[in-house]
């Protein structure tokens, strides 16, 4: 039997293949929960290093679901642990682990921290939406930023306390009529403590993505799409590069505060996650990247709505992060073949 199932030229046959799929599942379902996870991971890490893509909404898993970018692996399709679902598979033939983080920096930093800890990763690329602060980027466009603050640590000072920096938040100039005091008082804007390897902690207030990366990415050529399945936008969206993002648990919906983060701190792009992802990889000097498609305007839009584009701004930005993926395999694939022929 044994004999029939190989080939005749010592290749497996497709029956091997789905046999020897079904002998490891059978031999995984037999082991307790934890010690079947240790052995799917272990599984999973000796096809070798992979890189870790992330997502915080699940509108933006859907549109990797339905592009057809990913294929799963077909021995081990997915490992579930502690409460997520991390997919294994490839896009354009490099090894990709994705998982939906969920919202916010504490989901971010969690999924993150374990794709990095359990797993073969060589590096983290984050993609999804954001609002836009900055009035020369609209819908659809992809903002590929080089820094990312978060921007949600404050000390919220005591009504008429001093001003200490230019970039202070104070209330009573938001007021209607007219400006003033208010007795909210004001929020001084305070730094990430930062623990990386080899290094003392450190305040900083931006994090950089991948130089090395973002040099990649900066020549990327992708056209991105300008309609989705109800609305056509009246230009084509583009890609810009090298701008900032601000990252803070909450959504943007507001005027004011979004003229107020980018005429205080450039902020070009609002979200929730990416300064998480971020910082989370800069600690143990993981490579990432960020790209984010803009689908509203953090407030600033005019009166009809935007979720109609939100899914355009997911498309848009996994768009340029699959062109980016297969551009780095690519380059990795080019590297190991002149390291051995050396």
């Amino acid at each position: 039997m044994a004999m029939a199932l190989i080939s005749a030229s010592g290749a497996a046959t497709p029956l091997q293949v789905l046999l020897f799929a079904l002998l490891l599942a059978a031999s995984a379902a037999a082991l307790p929960a934890m010690d079947r996870a240790r052995w799917q991971v272990d599984r999973v890490n000796r096809r070798g290093p992979s890189l870790g893509l992330v997502m915080s909404y699940v509108d933006e898993a859907t549109a990797l679901q339905a592009s057809g970018y990913f294929t799963p692996w077909r021995v081990l399709p997915f490992v579930d642990l502690y409460g997520r679902r991390f997919h294994i598979g490839n896009i354009r033939g490099v090894n990709v682990i994705y998982a939906l983080t969920g919202q916010r920096r504490l989901n971010a930093a969690v999924t993150v921290q374990t794709l990095i800890d359990v797993f073969s990763v060589s590096g983290i690329v984050h993609y999804g939406t954001a609002g836009s602060s900055n009035d020369s980027m609209s819908f659809g466009d992809v903002s590929v930023p080089k820094l990312v603050a978060y921007t949600g640590a404050w000390t919220w000072k005591k009504f008429r306390s001093p001003k200490e920096s230019s970039a202070e938040l104070s209330f009573g100039e938001y007021n209607i009529p007219n400006g003033g005091e208010n007795l909210l008082g004001s929020l001084k804007f305070r730094n990430e403590e930062l623990y990386s390897v080899g290094k003392p902690m450190e305040e900083v207030f931006w994090l950089p993505v991948d130089s090395a990366w973002f040099k990649v990415a900066e020549q990327l050529k992708v056209k991105l799409e300008r309609c989705n399945d109800t609305f056509c936008l009246p230009t084509t969206p583009q890609v810009v590069y090298g701008l900032k993002g601000s990252s803070a648990d909450m959504f943007l919906d507001n005027a004011e505060y979004r003229k107020f983060l980018f005429r205080e701190f450039g902020v070009s792009t609002v979200d929730e996650e990416s300064a998480a992802v971020v910082m989370t990889t800069t600690s143990p000097g993981i490579p990432v990247i960020v790209f984010r498609g803009v689908s509203d305007l953090a407030g600033g839009e005019p009166t009809w709505s935007s979720t109609s584009l939100m899914n355009l701004a997911s498309i848009n930005a996994l768009k340029v992060a699959v062109e980016f993926i297969g551009t780095v395999g690519k380059q990795k694939s080019i590297e190991s073949v002149q390291k051995s022929n050396n």
